[in-house]
């Protein structure tokens, strides 16, 4: 398994450099205190969680008696990071929390996750869980639910799948029925699926937010309710008590993230308490969802980061063959195949997304912060791209973990060198919390023309206004130009959607995924332009690591937008011959 170091120093960068996270919500959080929080827990991720991710593919979960055990060393890990309150940085501190940005929870979200993404996946649904209570719930089940979140010793769950159903929510069957004189308590009937970290032996309790029928509710959608199911039912006192009837049956075996247990869940006649109001379920929810396809995204990237790390030491040590131009090191019997041309191409394709992908995560988790201190327009932005940083970063991500395989040839075909844990990990990202298909279809049939496309024309102005700002002519030249090109295909794709309109929905839709990922470049080639004005104030090494790899981006990856939109402008008539309806 690769070593992982912690991209410490790339994430002050964007942080306060970039980002400038002094200046906004919490101007309090400066550099020190920035590269002190990120400094402790990569000693944390680089020492204690990544030496367990290969214990955790090899062994795996097992289900003992209903109970979900973990691979050897997660509880005695995990009792450490839930100490050192690493979950809750940015939980409120009446809970428990240190109330600090959004912005520095996602950053050490990455450091997590890329030392061991199925460890860190255990405590991942419960910081949306703690948004949805803080959101939805009522103040006594604010007050007993939340300080527990925020630290981890309860951690949370999201129960949305069934054996018939998935994307399409309208067709749940789970059922609520109220208990007969009781104080608003329920009792859950059903089966949910693909549920992760749906029992484990790191935490007290779990708590799982599970959406269901009530009696007489409405067909479809609009008759989901949001119910709270702890594994255990909580005490007078609020510890946990008697063993609710939900258990997880079966544990699926998958591709990937063996360390992390994906559940099947049987709902028996659970105990369970309306969260938010009776039929706004899918409401609450999504206040969680969309908070984990962005962390879905960071998951994306952060592979692809620990992936480009052992690719990047694989080239720099395996010798083969010699430098075109002659003999890098004459005295060796041949030289690091980092000198050849199209190692260096896989390489610095993977840093420029994976750089890139960074800053548009943490600009995400800055709208966040604003958004939750009122902005309405930081909110509509957020809504606008959360599809395309799970989407296009975890398209990206597979890609370039794919890309640091191929850097090692044939020993990255082999377990023991670690590249095929980390692809089989990261393949799940394209997948759950919507598939990336649906993230398009959210994006274009939904999000565009939100408030008269209000959000769309808002950003377009963003990114037109900085890349038509005077700049040093290297960065003008390399890097705000190309966006300006990059943009016009955005603007001309979102045009050629938006006529084809409700009269031909099915050409508009057949090109949502290029829209998607056209979205996505023009985004990556947005932070990268910020990036350069930001390092063009570096010291010169730095100056010219950061420029060379941004401008590879802008000069090799950027170009796809003109792909993209060739795509969209061709319509349905390359996608929709075949007929769905024909029996074979």
């Amino acid at each position: 398994m690769p070593h992982y170091t912690a991209p410490v120093a790339d994430l002050l960068f964007v942080l306060c450099d970039v980002l400038r996270i002094d200046r906004g919500v919490s101007d309090s959080t400066d550099r020190d205190t920035c590269a002190a929080i990120l400094t402790e827990v990569a000693r944390l991720a680089e020492t204690r969680l990544a030496p367990l991710n290969r214990r955790g593919d090899l062994e795996g979960c097992r289900l003992e008696n209903g109970v979900v055990r973990t691979p050897a060393g997660f509880p005695e890990a995990f009792a450490e990071v839930c100490a050192g309150g690493w979950y809750g940085l940015d939980c409120a501190p009446e809970h428990g929390g240190q109330g600090l940005p959004h912005m520095l929870h996602s950053a050490v979200g990455e450091i997590l996750s890329g030392a061991n993404m199925a460890f860190h996946i255990h405590a991942g649904l419960t910081h949306g869980a703690y948004s949805a209570i803080a959101a939805h719930g009522s103040a006594a089940q604010q007050a007993l639910y939340l300080p527990k979140l925020a630290n981890c010793r309860w951690t949370g769950t999201m129960n949305l799948t069934e054996p018939q159903c998935g994307t399409d929510l309208g067709l749940i069957r789970t059922r609520a029925e109220p208990v007969p004189g009781s104080d608003g308590r329920y009792k859950l009937h059903g089966t949910k699926i693909f549920i992760s970290a749906g029992d484990h032996d790191l935490a007290e309790n779990i708590v799982h937010l599970v959406l269901a029928r009530l009696p007489d509710a409405p067909e479809g959608v609009k008759g989901l309710s949001l119910f709270l199911a702890p594994k255990f039912l909580p005490a007078a006192d609020g510890s946990p008590g008697a063993r609710n009837a939900v258990t997880a049956t079966r544990i699926e075996r998958k591709m990937g993230l063996h360390g992390n247990a994906t559940c099947e869940m049987v709902y028996d006649g659970a105990e369970a308490e309306l969260l938010g109001g009776p039929n706004q379920g899918l409401a609450a929810m999504f206040t969680m969802m969309n908070e984990e396809r962005i962390s879905v995204g960071l998951q994306g990237y952060a592979q692809a980061e620990r992936a480009l790390q052992g690719a990047l030491t694989h080239a720099r040590e395996r010798r083969q063959g010699r430098a075109v131009t002659g003999a890098a090191q004459p005295g060796a019997e041949a030289d690091p195949i980092l000198v050849h041309p199209d190692v260096r191409r896989m390489l610095l394709d993977q840093q420029g997304f994976t750089e890139g992908a960074r800053a548009l995560t943490l600009w995400g988790a800055q709208l966040v912060d604003l958004a939750r201190a009122g902005d309405a327009g930081a909110a509509a932005r957020l809504s606008l791209v959360t599809p395309v940083i799970k989407g296009f970063l975890t398209d990206k991500g597979i890609e370039s973990c794919l890309a640091a395989q191929q850097v090692l040839g044939g020993a990255g075909y082999i377990e023991e060198m670690g590249l095929s844990q980390i692809l089989r990990d990261a393949r799940v990202t394209a997948i759950y919390e919507g598939t990336n298909g649906v993230q398009a279809l959210d994006l274009v049939a939904r999000k565009l023309g939100a408030d008269g496309g209000a959000a769309l024309l808002a950003l377009l102005g963003e990114i037109g206004g900085f890349a038509a700002a005077p700049a040093p002519e290297e960065i003008a030249r390399d890097f705000l130009a190309p966006l300006r090109g990059a943009l016009g295909h955005l603007q001309a794709a979102a045009f050629r959607l938006q006529s084809y309109g409700a009269s031909d929905p099915e050409a508009a839709l057949s090109g949502a995924s290029d829209f998607l990922q056209l979205f996505g470049h023009v985004c990556l080639g947005y932070m990268w332009a910020r990036m350069a004005r930001a390092a063009d104030a570096l010291p010169g090494p730095a100056r010219r690591a950061k420029l060379d790899a941004g401008r590879h981006y802008m000069s090799r990856q950027l170009p796809a937008t003109a792909l993209h939109l060739a795509r969209i402008e061709a319509g349905a008539v390359a996608v929709l011959p075949l007929d769905a309806g024909a029996a074979e």
